[in-house]
């Protein structure tokens, strides 16, 4: 009725700066990036939006196509976000990485080169 939130055009943007698609990041996933944004407090931030899109864009795309289409500055940039993401465990980054876990988005050779996975509960899949 309304057409699409402020925020999300503002994601939209910025996934498309980054040569991704918005249409391949399901709707979902994207309202958990903004609501991400909200808790973190950076959705006011019009420069926010980027930082966020070259993480996630990363995480999507994976470390050859990133640097194909943004150079190595801008690859060795990201990376170093990554690890040090992976280092707290926590914060944006870390948040982002595993959103596109969860959802299926990430590139596998990121998931083996930095040994992502998600922590086992205890619980198995397995029925019997």
């Amino acid at each position: 009725m309304f057409g699409r939130s402020y925020d999300l055009r503002q994601l939209d943007a910025a996934l498309r700066g980054v040569d991704l698609h918005p249409a391949l990041v399901p709707e979902g996933v994207k309202m958990t990036i903004v609501n991400l944004m909200k808790d973190h407090g950076i959705d006011e931030v019009p420069e926010a939006y980027p930082v966020v899109a070259d993480m996630f864009g990363y995480a999507v795309m994976g470390a050859n196509a990133f640097e194909g289409i943004h150079g190595d500055a801008r690859l060795q940039a990201v990376e170093a976000r990554v690890e040090k993401a992976l280092e707290a465990g926590e914060g944006m980054d870390a948040q982002l990485l595993l959103l596109a876990l969860h959802a299926r988005l990430i590139q596998p050779e990121l998931v083996e080169r930095y040994g992502i996975a998600l922590e086992d509960d205890g619980r198995s899949d397995e029925t019997g």
